[in-house]
């Protein structure tokens, strides 16, 4: 990208984010988001994702620098050639999913997601799912502790963790993954295209309640959702160059 020339800086609430952009806001005197070329977000994961949902009607770039514990989603913290960094690094844009979740009680709850959008039991017993995918019903039910869409960029995430596969960061595919599935005991999973429309319905939710969570933006007591890419919103994000989202997807299936 060109050398951008206002930059906006934001932190997480943590005390090392807090004092780095005290430290960068005396080195390179920052602009507010709405102006702004491009955005520094500060601290780990979970502010990346909050930082590009707040700011996806802007259209900007993100470059994350690490002051969290996780930080998958950000470059190295140096508070040294910010600017130059900045005008080196290589762009990534990615997709959100959209989640439309309705309610036991008639309601309907929308939400977006970056790494995925999970149904998960609310109670004792474990869900009782059927899935549908463009309009099909694929699966009748799945006995599960839940289940999950996840984007490329969200693969090494919870998706990973529940034993779903890392998806290449250009591929046009979404994982759909279960969550300690009971029946069928050994189904994992499927990749679907990228254009799939997927949905849950919930059986039994009276006795076998679920909430579904689109990063940590959750619906409780849902009967129904579904979930599709968004295609006409996209999220940018910068990266230092050789360490871009589809190197750190290869490098952490050799860990």
């Amino acid at each position: 990208m060109a050398k951008p020339r206002k930059i906006a800086i934001t932190a997480s609430s943590v005390d090392i984010a807090q004092e780095a952009l005290a430290e960068l806001s005396r080195r390179y005197d920052p602009v507010p988001v709405t102006e702004a070329d491009v955005i520094v977000a500060l601290g780990g994961d979970g502010f990346m994702l909050q930082t590009l949902h707040d700011n996806k009607h802007l259209d900007l770039p993100v470059y994350g620098m690490n002051c969290g514990t996780i930080g998958f989603l950000m470059n190295e913290y140096c508070s040294d050639q910010l600017a130059e960094r900045l005008a080196a690094a290589e762009e990534t844009a990615i997709n959100p999913l959209a989640m439309h979740a309705e309610t036991v009680t008639g309601g309907v709850q929308e939400a977006l997601a970056i790494n995925e959008v999970s149904l998960l039991r609310a109670g004792p017993q474990a869900a009782k799912l059927r899935i549908s995918v463009d309009g099909k019903v694929r699966m009748e039910e799945l006995v599960c502790d839940g289940a999950l869409v996840s984007t490329p960029a969200g693969s090494t995430a919870y998706n990973y963790s529940a034993h779903g596969p890392i998806l290449p960061i250009d591929a046009d595919v979404l994982a759909l993954t279960a969550i300690a599935p009971f029946r069928p005991r050994r189904w994992r999973g499927a990749l679907l295209p990228k254009t799939a429309r997927v949905r849950f319905d919930v059986l039994d939710h009276e006795k076998r309640p679920v909430m579904a969570d689109a990063d940590s933006r959750s619906s409780q007591s849902v009967r129904a959702v579904e979930i599709r890419s968004e295609p006409h919103i996209r999220h940018r994000l910068l990266f230092d160059p050789g360490h871009g989202l589809e190197e750190r997807l290869i490098r952490e299936q050799f860990i």
